[in-house]
């Protein structure tokens, strides 16, 4: 079978680096209408330079401007969404420090960056999936949602618990209406300043112990997270729900 995603529409969060603009790419080469978001321009302009990518800047940590983003994309086409990519994350540019140190506006972004905005993109896209027979939703989680998070932050770590959360509950809600929640779980892969950061913090000693532990000896790559979204947006996974799909090279 090849997999192709010809007259699909597809929308991509956090497409400005990373994982996203891997995501966003590979679906356009696929043959997908792709409509990408992230917080600044800049990434997007880069993202948008191959294939039929629209991007549209915004702070997902906006409700209502999330929600009209989905609305807009499906005026634009005038159908629902069948592929939505919750990948917009991180940690907004924080550290570990001890629990009792942490303020609460600290935790909230992180909330709301990794849990709140995939959950308001799921409620506004859910009903055009509906009406349409059928979609994909694939939330980017994280190794840290299935174990301690090598971050440190408390907050990274319990989004993440979450994603995984909210991936299961809407696989049992949606599937009725043929739409599948999946998720991928990613290992520690160098993509954006924040993981240089995180990667430069190890040192020599720590990068290679980091390494060894995984069984192929090696990181991976934003494609490897790319493929594994594709493989669940595809037919080959038509049957495949509220599953979490590790790509860490084996830990």
């Amino acid at each position: 079978m090849q997999i192709g995603f010809e007259g699909k529409t597809a929308a991509v969060t956090g497409a400005g680096h990373g994982f996203g603009r891997a995501i966003a790419r590979t679906f356009a080469s696929l043959g997908a209408h792709v409509f990408a978001t992230d917080l600044t321009a800049d990434g997007l302009t880069e993202t948008a330079s191959v294939g039929a990518i629209e991007t549209h800047a915004m702070d997902l940590r906006d409700r209502a401007a999330a929600a009209a983003w989905i609305a807009g994309i499906e005026q634009a086409t005038g159908r629902g969404i069948d592929i939505l990519v919750n990948n917009a994350g991180g940690v907004a540019g924080q550290g570990p420090v001890p629990i009792e140190n942490v303020a609460d506006q600290d935790w909230d972004v992180i909330f709301d960056i990794n849990v709140n905005a995939a959950f308001t993109l799921c409620r506004a896209a859910a009903p055009g999936m509906k009406r349409g027979g059928g979609a994909r939703i694939v939330n980017i989680s994280s190794g840290a949602g299935l174990q301690p998070s090598l971050t440190g932050i408390q907050a990274y770590c319990s989004t993440k618990h979450a994603v995984i959360g909210l991936t299961r509950q809407l696989a049992h809600e949606l599937g009725r209406f043929n739409i599948t929640v999946n998720s991928v779980a990613p290992g520690f892969i160098r993509t954006n300043a924040a993981t240089e950061r995180q990667w430069d913090s190890y040192g020599a000693a720590g990068q290679r112990a980091l390494v060894e532990r995984i069984a192929m000896q090696r990181l991976g790559s934003a494609q490897d997270i790319a493929n594994a979204v594709v493989f669940f947006a595809s037919d080959l996974a038509g049957f495949v729900n509220g599953q979490v799909l590790q790509v860490d090279g084996g830990r």
